[in-house]
């Protein structure tokens, strides 16, 4: 069998102890987070990424170990397994060609070839077979087939015989591994992808155009291109298949299987062959080479969606202050909610600017009294329907004020689908739906993360084509990245949703409603150790989660770093060498500038721990996510008719694909910037140049009202 950790170490170029240690930590129930940032000694430095890589490779090999175990049993079992086939299953690195090797021994439902056996036409077969050698007698196959003539059998003919015998020939060449293993690379390197779209469905009537006539080779298709045909099929609104020079495919199988020289059995074999693979291989290896592209595409787009995902997630906070959120609206008004510093909601108010004069002037009074009364720092504004109205109202409101709090615009997908969700309900049992959809549109941009969390990933809007991949791995992929999202910020232990806490390294939902309740119950955590008071937190819950969880103005100021509570006696030692107080913590970070740290090191905290150390204390309690910047659209550009070509503007980019991104510019519908206009270079990857919340400026290209696209171009245009 296979020694998985070797082969992971060269597969994935890490040394052979790092894979063995860090598989020894995940055995041992330690998140990935907390290996990658308080197990660096172990790992020898190994990141997040390496240390998934090396979890779902070792899964995959895994899996693939009990296949060949229960294969081997199979074959064994059936009296057939040979020194041979024994070593090619043991030495098998993928599933696909496993499945070929074990094909010839899988159980069958009732085949042509199974109704020839039943027939008694296996010897007139192998005869067959004994004379495709290079040099043979001539001889006539059916006077051999005359033989097995049988009324009993329900042989009646010879030509039946030899057509059965043809048939147990076909299923046994169709079913060795190697000759699939060359047709099926044959299809990936050299087919064509060919699509139409159905006669029913007119020129210009779907939203597949680029497809009613479209071809490229099968190794050159992009992801989203593959997902895009799947996708039409589905639909039924197109067809796909794989074009290929059959000719050049027959001739390599009769190249592998005719060895004879006489032309009765060179014919019998061509017959036979051509059978056996429009019959039985053609079919199924033309949808393995589709199920492997699509799953290549399922991995790529679930990739981009990460990449996606986590700049959302980890888009600058505006802060905890004082915000009036506004979930506009033209004929049911604006929902007005408001939150203090720490996210709380406060207040509620239903306002109507876009009504009368009467109304608008009434919506004003109401804004700038809230702005005053709970002296407002930040506002709010959904980018739904009236986002631009609202936002030019509260314009003409600010103007007459002479403190002007931060105004925002903010990205409210996913929105409702929070404030109908039973999480919402649960927090706010008695606001309507519209209000929740308010507050959370507030604390999206007091911090994106801590409210984020509470919404399916598949609802914020930053993937393509998300229903269309594997769901499974989709969701294992997306909550690994919100995962690692929230174990890189940290999280405040103090003011922390039950739902942030679950992601937190080590803490289960179970744990994380303990949490909740525990504070509720006792006030503010006033240390870390007191987490071990939590019901069901042990010891080594409390190990994976503590350097994750932060406490401000709690009794030591460690526990606002991401200094684990493990290493906190050599911070302590540090600081009575130094003769600094604990309490400066970044006077210690100042004096170890000229402090040899190797001096420190023992055998469980190495120098990369000690530098981290440093780090944090150099900014305790630091966010690390990036300064915050917001966009400022264009005044008067409300909707898609104010658009000309040749305007620039201000956006932000909402999505990224492999083929462009995608940039909100502030009319109700993102416009597209291709991949070819991102910059004044060559870009072969738009995770290059741009990222999700990114603030940039574009310029129109090109504006379809009726279809509703916008082109747009960020060459030439200074950022």
């Amino acid at each position: 069998m296979l020694n998985i950790p070797q082969l992971l170490a060269t597969e994935l170029d890490l040394k052979l102890y790092q894979v063995q240690n860090a598989l020894e930590l995940l055995a041992e129930g330690a998140t990935i987070p907390f290996i990658a940032r308080y197990r660096k000694e172990r790992t020898d430095e190994m990141n997040e990424v390496q240390l998934r890589d090396v979890a779902d490779r070792y899964t995959y090999l895994q899996e693939l170990e009990e296949r060949k175990a229960a294969i081997l049993k199979a074959i064994a079992e059936q009296g057939k397994l040979t020194d041979e086939l024994k070593a090619k299953i043991e030495f098998c690195l993928q599933k696909t060609e496993l499945e070929d090797l074990y094909l010839p021994y899988r159980p069958k439902r009732r085949t042509r070839a199974t109704i020839a056996r039943e027939k008694g036409l296996e010897p007139l077969a192998q005869f067959i077979k004994s004379l495709n050698v290079k040099n043979n007698v001539a001889v006539s196959l059916e006077e051999e087939a005359a033989k097995y003539i049988s009324e009993s059998l329900g042989v009646k003919t010879a030509e039946e015989a030899l057509k059965g015998a043809a048939d147990i020939l076909a299923e046994e060449v169709a079913e060795k591994a190697f000759l699939r293993a060359y047709v099926r690379e044959y299809l990936l390197e050299e087919g064509v992808f060919v699509s139409r779209i159905k006669d029913k469905y007119p020129e210009g009537t779907t939203k597949f155009e680029m497809y009613r006539d479209y071809k490229i080779r099968v190794p050159n298709i992009a992801p989203h291109n593959m997902l895009a045909l799947c996708r039409g099929e589905a639909e039924e609104i197109l067809q796909f298949e794989i074009a290929f020079d059959e000719d050049m495919v027959l001739s390599y199988l009769e190249s592998q299987e005719i060895h004879s020289k006489q032309r009765v059995i060179r014919n019998f074999y061509q017959d036979m062959l051509k059978d056996a693979f429009n019959r039985l291989m053609k079919t199924s290896l033309i949808s393995e080479v589709i199920s492997e592209k699509k799953l290549y595409a399922d991995i790529e787009s679930i990739k981009t969606f990460e990449t996606n995902l986590r700049e959302l997630l980890l888009s600058a906070p505006a802060g905890m202050k004082p915000t009036l959120a506004i979930d506009p609206g033209f004929r049911t008004g604006c929902k007005v909610a408001v939150l203090d510093e720490t996210g709380k909601f406060l207040e509620y108010q239903a306002v109507f600017p876009h009504q009368a004069a009467e109304q608008r002037a009434k919506a004003a009074q109401t804004i700038k009294k809230l702005m005053e009364k709970y002296k407002i720092e930040l506002i709010a504004i959904g980018n739904g329907t009236a986002s631009r109205e609202t936002e030019e109202f509260v314009s003409e409101v600010l103007q007459t004020m002479e403190r002007k709090p931060i105004k925002v615009m903010v990205n409210e997908s996913g929105a409702s689908i929070y404030s109908a969700s039973k999480l919402a309900g649960e927090e706010f049992p008695d606001l309507d739906v519209t209000v929740r959809g308010a507050i959370s549109i507030g604390r999206r941009l007091q911090d994106p993360l801590a409210e984020l969390v509470k919404i399916d990933p598949k609802s914020i809007g930053v993937g393509q084509y998300q229903h269309d991949v594997d769901q499974k791995l989709l969701k294992k992929k997306l909550d690994e990245t919100v995962e690692s999202c929230v174990n890189y910020v940290g999280v405040d232990l103090n003011t922390a949703s039950k739902e942030l806490l679950t992601f937190v390294s080590g803490i289960t939902s179970t744990v994380a409603n303990n949490i909740v309740k525990y504070r509720n119950e006792n006030g503010a955590f006033k240390n870390r150790r007191q987490l071990l008071k939590v019901p069901k937190l042990g010891p080594k819950a409390f190990e994976q989660a503590a350097g994750f969880l932060r406490i401000r103005g709690g009794d030591n100021p460690l526990d606002n770093t991401a200094v684990h509570p493990e290493s906190y006696a050599v911070v302590q030692a540090i600081a009575s060498d130094l003769g600094v107080p604990l309490q400066q913590v970044t006077q210690i970070a100042e004096k170890l500038q000229k402090t040899n740290l190797k001096k420190y090191v023992t055998d469980t905290i190495g120098e990369p721990t000690l530098r981290d150390i440093k780090s944090e204390l150099e900014k305790p309690g630091r966010d690390p996510r990036a300064e915050f910047k917001y966009a400022t659209f264009k005044e008067g550009i409300k909707e898609i008719s104010d658009l000309k070509t040749g305007m620039e503007l201000e956006g932000i980019i909402t999505n990224v694909a492999n083929f462009g991104a995608f940039v909100d510019i502030g009319v109700h519908q993102d416009g597209l910037v291709h991949i070819s206009q991102l910059a004044d270079r060559f870009v072969d990857d738009p995770n290059k140049v741009v990222k999700v919340g990114q603030v940039v400026k574009v310029r129109v290209m090109e504006v379809n009202e009726k279809l509703k696209r916008i082109g747009l171009s960020m060459k030439a245009v200074k950022q």
